[in-house]
């Protein structure tokens, strides 16, 4: 996602629904992420169900506690937050597909050799 154009890119999310989702992958409780922001936890459920905004000043901390851009949490635009152990499960998966690719590419030079000798046994054998 790094590579796209975030200008128009829209989640499908609200900015509350965004705030639920980055807190509960932070493994933050609703009162936490309340006393961490510097507010109550009546206005942090309000802007987690879309009944008010925060100001700009406290998106910016948001993201900071959150763990994410601001620019996501206005908008959805660039890397959503991922469940802890995610970017390690990727990694791990994409180490392995490259594995995989080695092992495809030593198979197919083994075949090649193997076809040679065939060829060159089956030229002795009928000379």
């Amino acid at each position: 996602m790094n590579d796209m154009t975030v200008e128009s890119y829209d989640d499908g999310d609200t900015l509350g629904g965004r705030i639920t989702r980055a807190r509960d992958l932070a493994s933050l409780t609703l009162e936490d992420a309340a006393s961490h922001i510097g507010v109550t936890d009546e206005t942090l459920a309000e802007w987690e169900s879309d009944r008010s905004e925060p100001r700009a000043n406290k998106i910016m901390t948001l993201a900071g506690v959150l763990g994410v851009s601001p620019a996501w949490l206005i908008s959805g635009a660039g890397d959503a937050p991922q469940a802890p152990g995610m970017s390690i499960a990727v990694d791990e998966m994409s180490g392995e597909i490259n594995r995989l690719r080695e092992l495809a590419l030593q198979i197919t030079a083994s075949v090649e050799i193997l076809e040679s000798r065939l060829v060159t046994l089956t030229r002795v054998a009928n000379d």
